[in-house]
């Protein structure tokens, strides 16, 4: 039957279409900019957002999805593992 929702434009609040897995790093940008990160494992993600401000966000609990454009996942700083970023 195929996709039949590809006749509809793609939104921020629409489902995402696809995924990946995210390894931090402290130096390098994400080769593909989220629209949102799924977690896995409990902790904080110290991150760079698409307009360039780096922040925190502590205590993020296991199963959340933070609906935020990243560029960066830091691999310094960020305790959250089996980051999905959310395409």
């Amino acid at each position: 039957m195929g996709d039949v929702y590809d006749i509809f434009r793609t939104h921020l609040e629409s489902p995402a279409k696809d995924a990946f897995a995210i390894s931090g790093n402290d130096s390098t940008d994400l080769a593909t900019f989220t629209r949102s990160i799924y977690v896995g494992g409990s902790g904080n993600i110290k991150l760079t957002t698409i307009d360039g401000s780096t922040v925190t966000f502590n205590g993020v609990v296991a199963g959340s999805i933070i609906p935020i454009r990243a560029k960066r996942i830091f691999s310094t700083g960020t305790t959250a593992t089996n980051l999905i970023g959310l395409l």
